[in-house]
């Protein structure tokens, strides 16, 4: 009987050491995770995980290391990890007390990859309780990714690559200058100044106007008449008047001879203190400082004379070197020179392209249509001036709109060789450099992108990239392409993106597709199937994506008859 005893407490003693020894389940309602499912953000998944020990369940020399793990198709990927620790546990781990329990916060990051969208996060543990290992069954607290910001790949396609503008001008405004001087106080036009260069140039312009009508238009002439400010006022007056006259007769005798008629413009300053000022300002006088002094002191024109002329070595220099240069009369002709009419242009490049400037090409490229003739006109341009980067350019910009980013690359690697900071190129690069998923690249190549007409939009996609979807909805506004639409989904701007999805100048499937996650966000059911529906047929691949993205959990069995 007294065996049978100690046998029976032998027992019940070993069963009460075991228990102390074992820490059990953990139940999914011990936790909760943030977001809920999880969502792709930057290339990363982040998930904040609020967890609870129960009551009287961390045993008081119990140590638990708790690792989240996100398990998917062909792969799973650990957290980070947390330990905690029971009451009589010597360390620096979190204390959770065996009697009331405890709560605690992780947070984990996992390097998104698509399969993750068909996953599940799980909670596995490694525990001791003294120096005896025990099992704590992993819990399963999680599911899924969304994974609507790594469409950013896809709907790259419709961004705008920058163009390098080109510099054509049908009318560009010309003018050529020619001057008169004058001995003091006369206002006669003396034979030597008809004969010096400029006014030989003035007159030959005028013959190069008339001769060639259709390239050069005369739109007037202008004659300034001007005398020192030496001198009295009322004489300085009518010396400028008279110089003016006369050379109004001259330049209305030279356009008769020509056969010519324009409007003329006349006028004369009495004293000439502005151009006095910029000519002393100009010259190596050696008291030039004191003279601008006088100058700005005082505002008098007989006040400024009088103390010039008392300092009389100045004055004689003045005298001699700049003052006569203030006696003239300045002749200005403004004309236009007259450039090919589009029809003109794309005459000539039909017929022998080498006659057009680079800006006649660069330009005669806006006036085709199909992508195909556009680039015949910037390959023209590559071979005739294959020193200036923005054929170069536009040529990757066609490319990239084709999809082709080897040859688009190409073309830019060729243009930066020859303008390493061209706005254009740089910004171009950057887009290529997202499309493959290079973040630091990007952003390093649109640093030195400011200017170029898509900076901003390239901008937002980088912001969409970097998960700044708030900055990215703001650069992209007003552009009408799907990653646009793709940030103001993801900055929940929902009609927004609606209208921005019906404004896509070349809608393709994920335009449809992301019209159909508008459709799903707005609880659109219809839109959902339609929209899902058009997508599918565009690209037959977007069924299997449609199949596990999260966007349409709501919608099953609409799924369901689009992927069968």
């Amino acid at each position: 009987m007294r065996k049978h005893f100690y046998l029976t407490m032998t027992v019940v003693s070993a069963m009460a050491l075991t228990s102390c020894k074992k820490l059990g389940a953990l139940s999914a309602d011990n936790f909760t995770v943030t977001p809920t499912p999880l969502e792709a953000i930057a290339g990363q998944v982040p998930a904040t995980i609020n967890g609870k020990f129960p009551e009287k369940y961390m045993k008081k020399k119990a140590v638990v290391t708790v690792t989240p793990v996100l398990k998917y198709e062909g792969g799973e990927v650990k957290g980070q990890s947390a330990t905690f620790q029971g009451e009589k546990v010597k360390g620096n781990n979190q204390t959770i007390s065996y009697k009331v329990g405890g709560n605690y916060t992780m947070k984990s990051i996992f390097d998104f990859v698509p399969a993750m969208q068909k996953s599940d996060l799980y909670l596995t543990f490694d525990a001791k309780v003294g120096k005896k290992t025990v099992t704590v069954p992993e819990v399963k607290i999680g599911y899924g990714v969304l994974a609507t910001s790594d469409l950013l790949k896809n709907t790259l396609a419709t961004a705008n690559a920058a163009t390098a503008a080109d510099g054509f001008q049908r009318i560009i405004k010309q003018r050529q200058e020619a001057n008169i001087k004058f001995l003091i106080q006369q206002a006669n036009i003396r034979n030597s100044e008809l004969k010096t260069t400029s006014i030989q140039e003035f007159i030959q312009t005028l013959k190069d106007i008339n001769a060639d009508q259709k390239g050069k238009a005369l739109t007037d002439i202008e004659i300034s008449a001007y005398a020192s400010p030496d001198g009295a006022l009322d004489l300085n007056t009518r010396l400028a008047e008279d110089r003016q006259n006369n050379s109004e007769k001259y330049v209305a005798k030279t356009l008769k001879t020509n056969k010519m008629e324009a409007d003329v413009k006349t006028k004369y300053t009495a004293e000439d203190w502005d151009g006095f000022q910029e000519l002393v300002s100009a010259s190596n006088i050696q008291d030039k400082d004191v003279i601008l002094r006088v100058l700005s002191m005082y505002k008098d024109p007989e006040e400024r004379e009088a103390q010039i002329k008392n300092m009389s070595a100045v004055f004689q220099e003045l005298a001699e070197t700049i003052l006569p240069e203030l006696r003239r009369a300045r002749l200005a002709i403004n004309y236009e020179l007259i450039g090919r009419s589009d029809d003109e242009i794309k005459a000539q490049f039909a017929s022998d392209a080498s006659k057009l400037s680079n800006e006649e090409l660069l330009y005669g490229a806006t006036l085709v249509n199909t992508p195909a003739e556009k680039e015949a006109w910037y390959q023209k341009a590559t071979q005739l001036y294959a020193n200036d980067y923005r054929a170069y350019n536009n040529l990757a910009q066609l490319a990239y709109a084709k999809g082709d980013l080897t040859s688009a690359e190409s073309h830019l690697n060729k243009a930066k060789s020859l303008k390493a900071d061209a706005s254009e190129v740089n910004t171009n690069l950057a887009l290529i450099a997202l499309a493959k998923n290079d973040i630091a690249t990007a952003e390093s190549y649109l640093a030195k992108g400011s200017g170029a007409n898509s900076f901003k939009e390239v901008m937002g996609n980088l912001q969409i990239a970097k998960g700044n979807y708030q900055q990215a909805a703001g650069n992209l506004n007003g552009v009408n392409t799907n990653s646009a639409a793709l940030a103001q989904i993801l900055n929940k701007d929902y009609a927004a993106a609606k209208n921005t999805l019906n404004n896509v100048k070349n809608a393709d499937a994920y335009t449809a597709y992301l019209k159909a996650i508008v459709a799903a966000r707005t609880n659109d059911a219809s839109g959902v199937s339609s929209n899902l529906r058009t997508a599918i047929q565009k690209d037959s691949s977007l069924a299997k994506r449609a199949a596990i993205d999260l966007e349409f959990a709501n919608f099953a069995s609409t799924i369901e008859s689009l992927v069968k």
